[in-house]
């Protein structure tokens, strides 16, 4: 899982959030992040958690709460073709979902709880897996990905979106 997924691996679009990810151990990376990323949101004060930065932008918590719905969606994904899922995974509307994740009437320090429990999960599952399993290829929203790309995936969206909180939204 060290070498970064080729093109072939993942679809054009997260193309983008793969270049983020420094080389080398990813799931060192992760696990790192993820500390970082828990001191980050612990350091945000509950007022701030409602704070968007235009009309029509998502609340801090919101944008939160997409990061754990996409993680928790990539090692599913992850996870069924690792386990050999050979019919096609849904596709998800990000948008639809954050109007329907209730995370705004949640306080940001149980929003904060679950990622860090979701990425708990995210590095047992993937600590769990051989290099030959995480070449293993399925489909996710009508394109074709391996479990190594996902991981990859969700690190880079990660990296992504907190660029976004800290040059949007003045945090971090």
């Amino acid at each position: 899982m060290l070498q970064r997924p080729g093109p072939d691996e993942f679809a054009p679009f997260y193309q983008g959030y793969i270049e983020k990810v420094p080389a080398g151990d990813v799931l060192e990376h992760l696990r790192r992040q993820g500390e970082r990323t828990s001191a980050l949101l612990a350091a945000i004060p509950e007022a701030k958690g409602l704070f968007a930065y235009a009309p029509g932008k998502w609340t801090v918590k919101r944008l939160v709460q997409h990061l754990v719905d996409g993680e928790r969606l990539f090692c599913y994904r992850a996870m069924c073709i690792a386990r050999g899922e050979q019919g096609s995974l849904p596709g998800f509307d990000e948008n639809a979902y954050a109007d329907q994740d209730g995370s705004d009437a949640r306080p940001l320090a149980q929003i904060a709880a679950e990622y860090a429990a979701v990425r708990a999960a995210t590095l047992t599952l993937y600590a769990g897996m051989t290099d030959a399993v995480s070449q293993r290829r399925g489909t996710a929203n009508g394109k074709s990905v391996s479990v190594r790309a996902l991981l990859w995936m969700t690190a880079g969206h990660e990296l992504h979106h907190l660029t976004i909180l800290r040059e949007r939204y003045g945090i971090g």
